[in-house]
C-alpha cells in the first residue's frame, strides 16, 4: 500500500484559519511537527477544526522550559503562569521540599522540580485525571502525586516542611464562568475554573491552611486578577501570612505571595 503523501502545511493553515484560528501559521507548525503520520495530522487538523484546545490535540504544552504532557480533560497551564515559577524560585531559591495543590497537569511542580537540585516534590488534586496526567510529568523528577481536597491529599509528614506551596486555584467567579472561551469552558474540568461567587473560596481555604504546613520562611504562591488581588492579599494576611503582590504587565499576570515569618 502507497504511504499516503504529507500534508502541505499551506493546506492546514487554511483548515485552521477557516476555523478561526487567530495564530493558525503556528499552530499548522506544531501539528505537523508533533503528528507521526499523514493520517494523524489530519486527524488532529479535524480535532482542533471542531474546538478543542491546541495543547489537548497536541497532547502536550510548553511551559517554562519543558514539553508537560496534557491530557483530554485536564486544566491546560497558561504561559502566564511561569511568572508564578519565577516567583517562587526568587522568594525560595534553595526551597527542600514543594507541594503544587490544585495542581491539573503538574506543572508547575514540574518546573520547580527542573529547577531546584533534589528537591522534595508533591502534588494533589480533587480530579483523578489530572491525578493521572501529572503523574506521568513529574515522574522524571521522582515526585509524588496524591488524590483528594486540597492538603487533606497530603501526607501528615509534610507538615511544617514545605518551603514552597504553590497553588493555582480556580479563581473564575460563578458567574463569569459561561463567558469564557469556548475551549475552556467546554473541554477544561469545571472545578478547574470556577472558584466560587467571587471567586476566592479557594484561595482562602488554601491561605487559611497554609500556616500549618509551611517552613519557617516558606511561600504560598497562588494566581489571581488584576480585580481580585486586593480581596486576594486579604485572603493571605487574614491567614497570617505577610502578603505581597507581584505583577507582570506583559504577560498579564498576578501572582499573590504569602510568606511564613520566620
Amino acid at each position: 500500500m502507497p504511504t499516503p503523501a504529507p500534508l502541505p502545511p499551506s493546506a492546514v493553515v487554511s483548515a485552521l484559519r477557516a476555523a478561526g484560528c487567530v495564530f493558525a501559521e503556528d499552530e499548522a507548525e506544531l501539528i505537523l511537527v508533533t503528528a507521526r503520520t499523514p493520517e494523524e495530522a489530519a486527524r488532529m487538523v479535524d480535532r482542533r477544526a471542531a474546538g478543542l484546545p491546541l495543547e489537548h490535540v497536541l497532547g502536550w504544552a510548553r511551559f517554562h522550559g519543558l514539553r508537560v504532557t496534557v491530557e483530554p480533560g485536564v486544566f491546560v497551564p497558561r504561559r502566564r503562569t511561569e511568572f508564578l515559577v519565577d516567583q517562587a524560585l526568587a522568594a525560595v531559591p534553595d526551597a527542600t521540599v514543594v507541594v503544587d495543590l490544585c495542581c491539573g497537569s503538574g506543572a508547575l511542580g514540574a518546573a520547580l522540580a527542573a529547577a531546584l537540585d533534589d528537591a522534595e516534590v508533591h502534588a494533589a488534586d480533587i480530579d483523578p485525571a489530572a491525578v493521572r496526567c501529572a503523574r506521568r510529568n513529574l515522574a522524571p523528577f521522582g515526585g509524588r502525586v496524591h488524590e483528594g481536597d486540597l492538603y487533606g491529599a497530603l501526607p501528615a509528614g509534610l507538615r511544617g516542611r514545605v518551603g514552597i506551596l504553590t497553588a493555582n486555584v480556580p479563581y473564575v467567579p460563578t458567574a463569569d464562568v459561561a463567558l469564557l472561551p469556548a475551549e475552556a469552558r467546554e473541554h477544561e474540568p469545571l472545578v478547574a475554573l470556577d472558584g466560587g461567587a467571587d471567586g476566592l473560596d479557594v484561595l482562602r481555604r488554601v491561605a487559611a491552611g497554609a500556616p500549618a504546613w509551611l517552613a519557617p520562611g516558606g511561600c504560598l504562591l497562588t494566581e489571581t486578577s488584576e480585580r481580585q488581588a486586593p480581596a486576594a492579599l486579604r485572603a493571605v494576611a487574614d491567614a497570617g501570612l505577610t502578603p505581597r503582590l507581584a505583577v507582570d504587565e506583559d504577560r498579564h499576570a498576578h501572582v499573590v505571595t504569602g510568606v511564613l515569618r520566620r
